[in-house]
């Protein structure tokens, strides 16, 4: 079960507290939340949240009917969990290279801050085409290589990558920079056409961080925006599913008919505290999380 591409895991670890709350992220807290309330369609039926992590932006998607978060972190889902509740929302511990989701079962997806973990974009990315109903909505967000903070460093000889090259950069482990040609060509690959594209964080500066408000920081960054400059930190797009030939969107709240076995795709059904595949590989359910990173013994 353990063959195929590297996964980063953040497990029990304490990213929350370290990365995100008092660690004076709120200015790209904000203008992420921005972006991403401008492209969301203003109502949906079911939205995949795709490394959802502790739940930090899951709050946004409340237009939808219901929202699935999905993340590799058992602990990180308790936690969003904990937080959100259940009603209108399901947790599901997998592996996003082999989501455990029928054809067709989300009309929108998004994966934001999460891309950059990913070794095999092809692959994943192939993974979201197919739990994707045709001309759904799939938000993206990736760390761009081509920033204007590594074009410099390249130029002055500190960087040792080259920031201008299309191959992603893994600048630390399973960390990778993606150039805005490379991600086009491989969104386009699979289907997905391309609505919108967003530079943001462009006043990603300590030092302006420090000393002005997020409100008026937030403000740069929109007019920034408007440049369509793709040499910013990060780049949300706003893309549609081209996919004619997908089956029927799942429209049932039932999480059985909304699940499948990620090894061998087919249908689930329940047996106390697990979910039973055709072929008899057990699926544990662990304090309201569906858990398909390994199977029971």
């Amino acid at each position: 079960m353990s063959d195929g591409p590297r996964i980063c895991d953040y497990g029990d670890s304490t990213y929350r507290q370290d990365f995100w709350e008092g660690q004076g992220r709120g200015y790209e807290d904000a203008v992420e939340r921005r972006v991403l309330a401008s492209l969301l369609p203003r109502s949906g039926r079911r939205l995949l949240e795709i490394g959802a992590g502790f739940g930090r932006i899951t709050g946004e998607y409340r237009m939808f009917r219901q929202v699935v978060l999905l993340d590799y972190s058992l602990e990180q889902l308790q936690y969003a969990r904990g937080r959100y509740g259940d009603v209108g929302f399901l947790y599901v511990a997998a592996d996003a290279y082999r989501m455990p989701f029928q054809s067709s079962a989300f009309d929108a997806a998004t994966m934001i801050r999460v891309i950059h973990h990913f070794e095999n974009v092809p692959a994943v990315l192939g993974q979201v085409r197919s739990v994707l109903a045709d001309s759904g909505a799939f938000i993206l967000e990736y760390a761009n290589k081509r920033n204007l903070k590594a074009i410099l460093r390249h130029i002055f000889g500190i960087n040792h990558w080259n920031p201008f090259t299309l191959d992603p950069v893994e600048f630390v482990e399973l960390n990778f920079n993606f150039h805005p040609e490379y991600i086009a060509k491989q969104v386009t690959d699979c289907g997905f056409v391309l609505r919108r594209s967003v530079p943001l964080s462009w006043l990603r500066l300590g030092l302006l961080k420090r000393t002005l408000p997020t409100a008026l920081l937030a403000l740069g960054d929109r007019a920034l925006q408007r440049t369509g400059w793709t040499i910013s930190p990060s780049i949300f797009l706003d893309l549609t599913l081209n996919n004619p030939g997908a089956a029927q969107f799942v429209d049932s709240d039932d999480p059985l008919d909304l699940l499948c076995c990620p090894v061998t795709g087919s249908s689930l059904s329940r047996s106390a505290e697990a979910l039973v595949s055709q072929s008899g590989l057990r699926w544990a359910i662990r304090d309201g999380v569906f858990d398909f990173r390994e199977p029971l013994a």
